[in-house]
């Protein structure tokens, strides 16, 4: 008998009892982690382990753990003398509310969660298996980056792990959880999937630390202020979501899952819905003011509309202006879409483009139908915006509009004018069906805009122009502006009343629910960038 690594082996024949007494020990060594004192360093850090995160993701007693006795062959710089069990990542699949989820977990304890060939080799096998098998992916991810005492072998093997993440696009829902730091190169896999999920104070993302960026710049910045949970929940739109715990953060990866479908082939799973599909929400009438130069919050409107007032939404914090969120309509999952006019009266600019875009692409990409509810004076006027290319990134909104085979359906509440209007999945750009309420005003610009232009010359000529231009916006109300003049002309399909909104939208889902659309064929289309 020999002792490696402070456990006894057996050599030459042994009987099968001893070989799994042995098995045990190994095994019990594997899920020990390096050594208490590190696990205590994590803890004190605020960070749980990464056992403990696949324990709270995960339904409990379902994680198959793979290549759990994988170490690396690395030799030089002291690697050889050390070769802990898992290489510094927990690779498995498990269930989330019962149904396949694939999931692996740096283990900051080990090499500082840091990737080596062996460490990717493990990302890569797990990455493949979720894409055979259709289902989720979730890393949850706490590393220090490459390895660098295996060179340029860690960095091929994020070149693995991109090259994963791209060809998983559209095809099996992607979530990043990052729970420590991610820097350099690391950080693109995150940028590469559907949703990226942050924790205060303990997760950063960035491609040059803080000393590099003194370095060169001469800015001096913390790491939290460089990339932390709140400057790419709120500036960057790097995160979608940020918590304030693990805890939290995690139990909301659950809730998002079940959300989604398993794949691209699948629905989303179907819930019961005890709130009656036929509810009436007359305190729709009382949010929403009449006069379009109101603000109101669009989150209540929501609400009052949805299964029992309850929805996600995805990049609250950034782009204000234009909400998206995964919510329910009779059990049914569905995208919504919908101008905020509490946030910059709710026009489109370069964010909120971007934004909406990215939604829309990944609403469609996994069959979850799109509710738009519009009240959009427009896009953003200004120099800044023209020189930043709001023309290009609007065009990202309506790329994704018109490239959308699910189910959709828009709602005008008040104002939709201009080219915001048509962006906004307007019926002229593929829109299934298309609603109003008798509130709605659809026009190429507001009506004192517009009077202001047609009538120039008889404003200027008339003795009282302040009267004179009264009475040419209510002219131009009346005759282009009254909340019938689209249906008459069948670029809304009907005018409803607003207490009725969740009983319509409804029973046109169910109705679009086996809707087949052919798109061309091509390789790909080539998106605005």
């Amino acid at each position: 008998m020999t002792i490696v690594n402070d456990i006894p082996r057996t050599s030459g024949a042994a009987d099968a009892r001893e070989r799994v007494a042995e098995l045990g020990l190994v095994r019990a060594e594997a899920l020990a982690g390096p050594s208490e004192r590190a696990t205590e360093a994590q803890h004190a850090k605020g960070k749980l382990t990464a056992r403990e995160r696949i324990e709270l993701l995960l339904d409990a007693g379902s994680f198959n753990e793979v290549e759990q006795l994988r170490r690396h062959r690395a030799t030089g710089f002291g690697l050889e003398a050390k070769k802990p069990y898992t290489d510094g990542v927990i690779t498995g699949w498990g269930t989330v509310e019962g149904r396949t989820v694939f999931v692996y977990a740096h283990d900051f304890r080990i090499f500082g969660g840091a990737l080596g060939e062996a460490h990717a080799t493990k990302i890569h096998k797990i990455m493949d298996m979720a894409i055979a098998a259709g289902a989720p992916l979730v890393s949850l991810n706490d590393g220090a980056g490459a390895r660098i005492q295996e060179g340029v072998s860690a960095l091929a093997g994020y070149g693995g792990i991109f090259q994963r993440n791209t060809r998983a696009s559209g095809v099996i829902p992607q979530i990043s959880v990052m729970l420590g730091p991610c820097a350099g190169g690391a950080a693109y896999s995150p940028a590469l999937t559907d949703f990226v999920f942050m924790v205060r104070e303990t997760s950063q993302m960035f491609i040059t630390g803080p000393d590099v960026v003194k370095a060169v710049t001469g800015e001096e910045i913390t790491q939290n202020g460089l990339g932390g949970a709140d400057v790419h929940a709120e500036t960057s739109g790097v995160a979608h979501f940020a918590y304030d715990d693990e805890e939290t953060c995690i139990a909301e990866v659950r809730y998002l899952l079940s959300m989604l479908p398993q794949n691209n082939r699948e629905y989303p799973p179907c819930v019961p819905c005890a709130d009656p599909q036929a509810r009436r929400s007359q305190a729709l009438f009382d949010l929403v003011p009449a006069d379009g130069n109101r603000p109101y919050d669009m989150a209540k409107v929501i609400e009052e509309i949805v299964d029992d007032g309850e929805y996600l939404e995805v990049h609250e914090r950034w782009a204000r202006n234009i909400i998206c969120a995964l919510t329910r309509l009779n059990g049914q999952v569905v995208g919504i879409v919908a101008n905020q006019p509490q946030a910059l009266a709710g026009v489109l600019d370069i964010e909120a483009s971007e934004k909406g875009a990215r939604f829309v692409q990944m609403c469609d990409a996994f069959s979850i139908p799109i509710v738009t509810l519009l009240d959009v004076p427009g896009f953003l006027p200004g120099v800044d915006q023209e020189h930043e290319g709001i023309i290009r990134h609007g065009a990202k909104l309506l790329y994704a509009y018109c490239n959308a085979t699910v189910p959709r359906i828009s709602l005008i509440l008040r104002k939709a004018y201009g080219g915001a209007y048509i962006v906004m999945d307007s019926q002229s750009i593929g829109a299934d069906l298309s609603y109003a309420w008798p509130t709605n005003e659809i026009a190429v610009m507001g009506a004192e805009g517009a009077a202001n232009v047609i009538f120039r010359r008889q404003i200027a000529e008339a003795d009282d122009p302040e009267a004179m231009r009264e009475r040419m916006v209510k002219e131009y109300k009346a005759e282009l502006m009254h909340p019938y003049y689209a249906a008459e002309r069948g670029l809304v399909d009907d005018v409803i009343d607003p207490a009725e909104t969740r009983e319509v939208l409804i029973n046109s889902l169910t109705m679009l629910r086996t809707k087949h659309a052919d798109s061309p064929s091509r390789k790909h289309g080539n998106p605005p960038q």
